[in-house]
């Protein structure tokens, strides 16, 4: 429960976490968050009001939510956040791990412009593949295909130019992106030594090869300067 670890700094805390997963896998953590107290506690210390609402399907505290939704309908998953407070006019921060690469372009175009038309103030962060075209992206979705596992969203992630531009075509008035072996390049050296000293990196090579087909991508709407991100992170703004 990535809830945790916000609690750990209060200053840190947002108004309120909402997390959505697919309904079978929310129910698999609920089960854990009930039944681990390094999960339960943190949400627990943090509520307060009326007791807890729980079901199989969902949680809701008054700083934490858990929803079993299908991010590909969104007019499903607004009736869902709403109905457990969510509140679209205060400063949104959304985050996708590896989500969008599993819906068609046109799902995930929906999905993007409706966040943009439904928080007034908001910011996108988005990390997944990129770079796909070349012969170490081909590699890799051909391992994915041999598990089963189809990226129906590929062709997004082409470049870095390719996940800019689903950005801005869906609502977002500005957006960056940059590959994870930049973002490697930016953590103090004193964690990638201890990084590095934790597990000795003998194939150098494949692990930079790897960190240039991921990405992080963000933007933003709003005139509060959310994505006002420094330049050296790379891209220019899109207006």
């Amino acid at each position: 429960c990535k809830f945790g670890f916000w609690k750990k700094d209060e200053n840190l805390l947002p108004r309120k976490y909402f997390e959505v997963d697919f309904p079978m896998i929310v129910a698999r953590k609920i089960h854990n968050i009930k039944s681990k107290p390094p999960l339960s506690k943190p949400i627990m210390e943090s509520h307060s009001g009326d007791s807890l609402l729980i079901d199989s399907h969902s949680l809701d505290s008054s700083r934490y939510s858990i929803v079993g939704a299908d991010l590909r309908f969104s007019s499903d998953l607004e009736e869902k956040l709403k109905k457990h407070n969510l509140d679209i006019h205060l400063p949104t921060l959304l985050v996708a791990e590896c989500v969008l690469v599993y819906m068609t372009p046109q799902q995930s175009a929906n999905l993007l412009k409706w966040a943009a038309s439904t928080f007034p103030v908001a910011m996108f962060i988005n990390y997944e593949q990129v770079n796909m075209t070349d012969r170490f992206g081909q590699i890799m979705i051909e391992n994915l295909q041999r598990r089963q596992c189809n990226l129906a969203g590929v062709e997004i992630c082409r470049s870095l130019d390719s996940q800019r531009e689903r950005l801005l075509l869906n609502g977002w008035e500005t957006a960056r992106a940059i590959d994870m072996m930049k973002v490697y390049s930016f953590l103090p050296q004193a964690d990638v030594k201890r990084i590095e000293g934790l597990e000795f990196l003998d194939e150098k090579e494949l692990f930079e090869q790897l960190m240039q087909h991921y990405c992080i991508c963000w933007a933003s709407k709003d005139s509060s300067n959310l994505g006002n991100v420094p330049q050296h992170l790379g891209g220019d703004t899109s207006h």
